[in-house]
């Protein structure tokens, strides 16, 4: 009978965030797979536990993968850790995971220390719909190719940084969604230093300008704000010329190709008026 993976998170920065659950969990299992086993090692001496330990990184997954399965199927369990947060998010946990499902092995989440919904929660930006976009690319081209495909994004946007990366990366949320954009610059959540932000993008690429960025960072960006689509007046007007040929008169057929399109009713009508004059 093949063993189980558990997806455990881990505190993001506070001992004491680590449930009883997720304790009881790590304790059960026959061996851990640790992003770094030194980071780890912390936390099992914390709960005074000791338990085999294999690594499992983006650095070594394509391995390290298959090597976890094949121990799973033989009737191991085992339960898989990042250094902080839960697996599996923005971490190439999901390639084991879908490994897994691939193999018919089960997989079982503990639920526990998330930094995006940490951050969230205090930002004081809308909740209700949000877009989790993880680290953005090192590259500066694919950096803002991916910024500008959120231009028009109306939800909430949820992104990590490394302190070395942040000067940039708010550099081009300014160049990109604009520096009078709403957000929260939140540093080192749940540890000695936290600190949550709340301010424009302009503001926060100004103070980290002359401010040395300290710790890691979750930026909680607000919405575009949303935009009224703006008709089809071209389409519209064939319409209304369309419903004149069959007979309707000209104030109810643009009125009725207003509503269709989407348009101003008294632009359109002014249009097809002129557009009439001309013709005639």
């Amino acid at each position: 009978m093949a063993g189980k993976l558990y997806l455990v998170p881990t505190p993001i920065g506070n001992l004491g965030d680590i449930s009883r659950r997720a304790a009881e969990t790590l304790a059960s299992v026959e061996f851990i797979a640790a992003e770094d086993t030194r980071v780890t090692v912390k936390l099992l001496n914390h709960l005074e536990l000791r338990k085999p330990m294999v690594t499992y990184h983006r650095h070594n997954c394509e391995a390290a993968g298959p090597a976890i399965v094949r121990r799973l199927e033989a009737g191991e369990s085992c339960a898989l850790v990042t250094d902080a947060g839960t697996p599996a998010i923005s971490d190439p946990g999901e390639d084991l995971v879908a490994l897994c499902a691939a193999a018919g092995v089960e997989v079982e989440a503990v639920p526990g220390p998330c930094a995006l919904t940490v951050a969230l929660s205090v930002s004081g930006l809308p909740t209700g719909r949000f877009t989790f976009e993880g680290f953005l690319p090192l590259n500066k081209k694919n950096r803002r190719a991916q910024l500008d495909g959120l231009r028009r994004e109306e939800r909430t946007m949820i992104f990590y940084e490394a302190p070395h990366k942040l000067r940039a990366t708010l550099d081009d949320l300014a160049q990109t969604l604009g520096p009078d954009r709403p957000m929260a610059v939140c540093r080192e959540l749940t540890k000695l230093h936290e600190e949550v932000l709340r301010l424009t993008v302009g503001e926060a690429a100004e103070r980290y300008a002359v401010q040395e960025p300290r710790g890691e960072f979750v930026l909680v960006v607000a919405g575009c704000p949303p935009q009224e689509e703006a008709g089809d007046e071209d389409a519209a007007l064939l319409r209304v010329e369309q419903l004149r040929r069959e007979g309707m008169p000209l104030k109810a057929a643009a009125a009725q190709a207003a509503e269709e399109f989407g348009v101003k009713k008294r632009t359109l009508y002014n249009r097809a008026l002129e557009s009439g004059r001309r013709d005639g």
